[in-house]
């Protein structure tokens, strides 16, 4: 039976705005709100902590375990800087945020990167990987590039998702008719 409910990824370099935009979303929208970070640690989907960058390393088969009965019922938006691991029949949208990258600086810094880190990330949001990743992973009309560089733009690009979530609605009730 197919879902009621969407399931969305809000995906980016760190420091875009992706928790800003998921707990807006939820709050207006009723879905939940799945931080990946959190459901790592919660539940275990990691092979340890990396010193170095100062995060977990993720096991993306014990993750993807976690939650394949949770998203198979739709109704999440997904947070997290990668979106190419879960599987296109799991995914309705996937929304790239992207920064300004003098912006996505101070962000980063007033987070304490570490300088390593804080160049990886930079370079990665100027090469625009997250977004290629998307693209290349999710057929064209699902994926959705939006800015986040002021507070303004959460409720902007919030007023957007929503309206494609009203129009996804429609649309799942007009193909069960």
């Amino acid at each position: 039976m197919p879902s009621t409910q969407p399931n969305i990824i809000i995906t980016g370099t760190p420091g875009v705005g992706k928790t800003s935009h998921c707990e807006v979303l939820a709050a207006n929208t009723g879905l939940k709100h799945l931080s990946i970070n959190q459901v790592v640690r919660d539940r275990g989907c990691h092979d340890g902590w990396d010193e170095e960058y100062r995060s977990w390393i993720v096991d993306e088969d014990k993750l993807l375990d976690s939650l394949e009965d949770e998203l198979a019922q739709g109704g999440h938006i997904i947070d997290w800087h990668a979106c190419d691991l879960f599987p296109k029949r799991w995914i309705d949208l996937v929304v790239v945020l992207r920064t300004d990258s003098t912006k996505l600086y101070d962000r980063l810094k007033a987070r304490n990167y570490l300088e390593q880190k804080l160049q990886d990330n930079l370079d990665s949001e100027i090469m625009e990987v997250l977004l290629d990743e998307a693209r290349e992973s999710y057929d064209e009309e699902i994926v959705v590039e939006l800015r986040s560089d002021e507070a303004d733009d959460i409720e902007v690009n919030v007023g957007r998702i929503k309206t494609w979530i009203k129009n996804w609605r429609q649309d799942q009730v007009q193909d069960a008719a």
